[in-house]
Formats: C-alpha cells, structure tokens, sequence
C-alpha cells in the first residue's frame, strides 16, 4: 500500500504521488466523515483504496478500524476503426470490422446500416464482442453507408465504411 493522505494532530499531509495535485479530502475531518475526492481521474487511478482511522488513546481492534473500497475509473471508447475485408463484388462474402483501441470496460459493438435503408443486425451476422459484420452474397442493393457504433458504460463513438458492391 501506499500512503496518499493523513492528518496527524489535526495537520493534514498530502504524499508525493501521481494522486498529489489532485487528491484531498471532501470536508473538514472534525466536523464531518473521512471522504475523499480524486479529481481529473485517470483509469490508473483505479484499485482498491484503504482508511484507516486511529484515535489516541483508543483501542485498536484488528479490522475494526479499516475500510476498504474498490475503484474502477472508466474510459469511454476511442474512436473506432472501421475497416471492409474481401473484394466487395455481386455473389461474394466480406466483413467489416470495427476496434476501438481504448475503453473500460471493453467496448461493445452495433453494426447499422444507415438510411434510406435502414438495417440493424444480429447474431450470427454480427459479433458484438469482435466488432464484425459479415455480409454473405453480396448483391448491388447492399451498397450504403455501415456506420459501427462502440459503446461501454462510459460512452459510445461511432466510426462508418461505404460498401460499393
């Protein structure tokens, strides 16, 4: 573990870490509870946060005086990638793919096809958790504008591919 903050005789002690300019506690500890706040957080600020309180004089009771606290910080998707693979020809099979490079949790992926002919698509056409569409037969009435859309409960980034069969 590693020490972010302490008050000792009523003086508080920010330690030299990354969390240093950007950590402090809520309120003032003598009149309110032990909270503390992390601004401009970051996903490495992520894991597991420990306080522990011990009063002078008092005694010390294993456990009694921890509390624990895991913290994920989670980071919207990046922008996707989104990429044909085959030759987009009448009568072939090809696929789109879709990856955001960043995102926690891992981003989830919806493939649509944009109007005038609006088309959303399932299993086993399209992998969610991969980012791929695959289009089988492909005929002239398959050309439009695919936009992928990646989403996590951080946020959503949309990324398209114009298919010309």
């Amino acid at each position: 573990p590693v020490q972010i903050l302490s008050v000792i005789g009523g003086v508080v002690k920010v330690e030299e870490t990354d969390l240093k300019s950007r950590v402090g506690f809520l309120y003032p500890i003598e009149t309110h509870n032990i909270s503390l706040f992390i601004n401009a957080s970051r996903e490495q600020d992520s894991g597991q946060y420990m306080c522990t309180v011990n009063v002078v004089d008092d005694i010390i009771r294993m456990h009694k005086n921890v509390g624990l606290i895991n913290l994920t910080v989670l980071v919207p998707p990046a922008t996707p990638t989104c990429q044909l693979h085959g030759n987009a020809v009448v009568g072939a099979n090809v696929t789109l793919s879709c990856s955001s490079k960043k995102g926690k949790p891992s981003p989830m992926y919806q493939w649509q096809r944009e109007p005038p002919t609006l088309q959303v698509f399932f299993p086993p056409a399209q992998d969610r958790a991969k980012g791929t569409l695959k289009l089988t037969n492909l005929s002239l009435e398959m050309s439009g504008v695919y936009v992928c859309r990646a989403e996590n409960q951080a946020g959503s980034k949309n990324c398209s591919i114009v298919l010309e069969v």
